[in-house]
């Protein structure tokens, strides 16, 4: 015969194999909507009532089943003081809720990682505009050596004259309207902004990242890691998949087009982006990111199951071993 322990937040039950209440514990002390709240949060958790660990320990052969309740019809209704103690308590089991989600690593990062994808595109193409913007008044600049200065220059001048001064150069022939200048000022001051902002996520990500995945942060960057944290839906989740599929992370495309018929991708995005892969030749490229993914797979399972964090060495030697496979192929293979 084998006997199963029924909870909930009110009370604990052991029953036989044939539905016979054994033993039964309630909550009898004094109920409020807090201590109601607390129960369920504990036990959304996976733990045991206070009554129920009273039974467990006079029964410790019990099968714990919490969701019997649901299937036992003998189980109490509730009485109308209980509804109304469980209406109130929802609310404040809801804010817990929330108020526990900002522990949760995986999704601050996400947060960070896809507000700052957001700000790179707008500023990308919001820099790129003050950049040709400029360009047609100021012919006589280098805009490709002098790209980075160009939105600050013009953020910093009270005038067309003035932003001529600041970026070394003559002043344009043809001259905008006030209302032209403000509108071209204002639109490198956003820029500017931008380049602040965009930063500062960049930074909080690679603080985060170097946290929560200390050894892929140390092989691939935090800025990639976080990002293959985030496409993967958590750290746990990355622990868990397969080299292969880390390795084309972030090939979006590239797979979509595989499934209609054209050859597999090699890596994705955020793999191709190490130098490693990146400035290699492109026959080796493949071999490359399959060995970084098989070692990426290993540095993020120690960093989720405990395991002891990588340092500049064994990171060197990875590099290391990247540096033979190109001198193991110095050229293409041969066509056939």
């Amino acid at each position: 015969m084998y006997v199963k322990l029924h909870y909930d937040w009110r009370l604990a039950r052991i029953i036989d194999d044939d539905g016979a209440i054994l033993d039964e514990v309630t909550w009898s002390s004094n109920r409020s909507v807090s201590a109601v709240a607390d129960r369920l949060f504990d036990l959304q958790r996976g733990r045991l009532s206070p009554e129920a660990r009273i039974l467990a320990e006079r029964f410790p052969e019990a099968i714990r089943d919490s969701m019997g309740v649901l299937s036992d019809q003998d189980w109490p209704t509730l009485e109308e003081a209980e509804s109304e103690l469980l209406e109130k308590a929802a609310p404040l089991l809801a804010k817990r809720g929330i108020a526990d989600a900002a522990g949760d690593v995986d999704r601050r990062l996400d947060m960070l990682v896809s507000s700052a994808a957001e700000l790179r595109a707008a500023w990308t193409t919001q820099e790129s505009r003050c950049v040709e913007w400029a360009g047609l008044f100021f012919s006589e600049i280098d805009l490709d050596a002098q790209r980075e200065e160009i939105p600050s220059a013009l953020a910093n001048s009270s005038s067309i004259e003035d932003a001529s001064s600041n970026l070394n150069t003559s002043v344009p022939s043809h001259l905008p309207s006030d209302k032209e200048w403000n509108a071209l000022r204002d639109h490198a001051i956003g820029v500017v902004d931008l380049t602040k902002r965009l930063d500062t996520h960049e930074d909080a990500i690679r603080e985060v990242a170097e946290q929560h995945v200390p050894s892929l942060s140390a092989l691939i960057g935090p800025l990639g890691a976080a990002r293959l944290v985030t496409l993967a839906g958590s750290r746990e989740r990355l622990a868990r998949m397969p080299s292969g599929s880390l390795q084309v992370l972030g090939a979006h495309a590239a797979m979509a087009a595989h499934r209609r018929g054209a050859p597999p991708p090699k890596h994705g995005a955020i793999l191709f982006s190490m130098p490693q892969i990146s400035r290699s030749p492109r026959w080796v490229r493949g071999k490359i990111a399959r060995f970084l993914a098989g070692k990426a797979s290993i540095a993020v399972r120690c960093d989720h199951f405990g395991g002891e964090p990588w340092d500049s060495e064994k990171v060197a030697a990875v590099h290391r071993e990247t540096e033979a496979i190109k001198s193991k192929f110095p050229k293409p293979p041969s066509r056939r």
